[in-house]
């Protein structure tokens, strides 16, 4: 089920060059806003390697959610923004299959992760700030302090949102699939309904026919 088989072509910001080139940007900003231009070349070479390995990290989980949900690795970040924003559901049957195991996939996993990594992110942005604060960068502190707590407050609202509009898709989803299979089964039944009762009606026909001629 790869994205050309749909007739999609991947946009350029989900091919592993421009992930890298994201983080990359993202990094050295950062270091740049806190460290001064006086250590770039070192911050560039950490970016690179930062850069590096969350590319490689992402496009692994790519592979990975594509081989468990049934679909192309290509189409996995075009299905997460599909559920990200509760947009347009795929035409195509199968891919609301791979979207539906890809939803439950991100749930078991926020279940699962839900009580290490929040204070395990609130540790690192919050605790950064106190080894700046010691060596006496109270400008540094202050910014990592804010920083830290901007993106902790957007990492809870991102997440609550996002399971949301999980939930939302899935019902969606299950709706369109369970509506079909109604409306298949309410055919097959009345096929049935009806061959039983026209037999019948035939069969009775006949016999009051019969009784009729007899009389």
């Amino acid at each position: 089920m790869g994205s050309q088989e749909h007739g999609q072509v991947q946009r350029w910001q989900d091919r592993w060059w421009a992930v890298g080139l994201l983080v990359l940007v993202v990094w050295v900003g950062i270091r740049l806003a806190f460290d001064g231009w006086s250590g770039w070349p070192g911050i560039l070479v950490g970016g690179l390697l930062y850069a590096g390995f969350m590319t490689w990290f992402v496009m692994r989980r790519r592979r990975r959610d594509a081989r468990a949900v049934g679909t192309d690795a290509a189409r996995v970040p075009e299905l997460e923004r599909r559920i990200a924003k509760n947009g347009e559901l795929p035409a195509d049957p199968a891919e609301q299959a791979a979207m539906i195991r890809l939803i439950r996939r991100r749930e078991e996993k926020l279940r699962r992760n839900r009580w290490w990594a929040f204070p395990l992110l609130a540790l690192i942005f919050f605790g950064t700030p106190v080894f700046w604060f010691a060596a006496g960068n109270v400008g540094a502190g202050l910014w990592g302090l804010a920083f830290g707590a901007a993106f902790l407050g957007w990492m809870v609202w991102f997440n609550r949102r996002f399971v949301r509009r999980m939930a939302a898709m899935r019902q969606r989803i299950e709706g369109v699939g369970t509506e079909g299979v109604r409306v298949e089964g309410a055919h097959v039944e009345g096929a049935r309904i009806e061959g039983v009762e026209g037999g019948g009606g035939r069969s009775v026909g006949g016999a009051e026919g019969v009784a009729h001629g007899a009389r």
